[in-house]
């Protein structure tokens, strides 16, 4: 039985970004002791880019890039709206994974800075929100 598959679509130069920053921010977090779990966890409600382990806590990474902080850090960049939409896909996924049994969670938020290709600046925050 043939599958149907998705016509091949170029990545956008934004995504391809995207991928690279969040390629820096497991890297980093998994230096600092975090445990990759999976990305990019899609459904309805919308994205988590990362979904990591620290120790016996699940913890869903948002990762924002910007070249340059002039207007800002991108740690600003993740208003309330953005945070209620992680909380219903983080819910989502706990639920079909875990059912009704969910383990405990936080939410992380992992800000780069500056040319990816030479030693972007990095700023993490365990538990931004909940």
């Amino acid at each position: 039985m043939n599958t149907p598959t998705k016509p091949y679509k170029p990545l956008t130069a934004n995504k391809q970004t995207g991928n690279q920053a969040e390629a820096l921010a497991r890297d980093f977090l998994s230096a600092k002791g975090l445990s990759y779990c999976d990305s990019n966890f899609q459904c309805k409600t919308g994205e988590i880019d990362l979904i990591m382990k620290d120790q016996d806590m699940l913890v869903f990474v948002e990762v924002r890039y910007r070249a340059d902080s002039d207007h800002g850090s991108p740690l600003a960049t993740v208003t309330h709206a953005k945070q209620r939409k992680l909380i219903r896909t983080a819910s989502f996924f706990l639920q079909q994974q875990f059912g009704d049994r969910w383990p405990a969670c936080r939410f992380d938020v992992v800000g780069i800075s500056g040319d990816l290709q030479q030693s972007p600046t990095i700023q993490w925050i365990p538990a931004a929100f909940y």
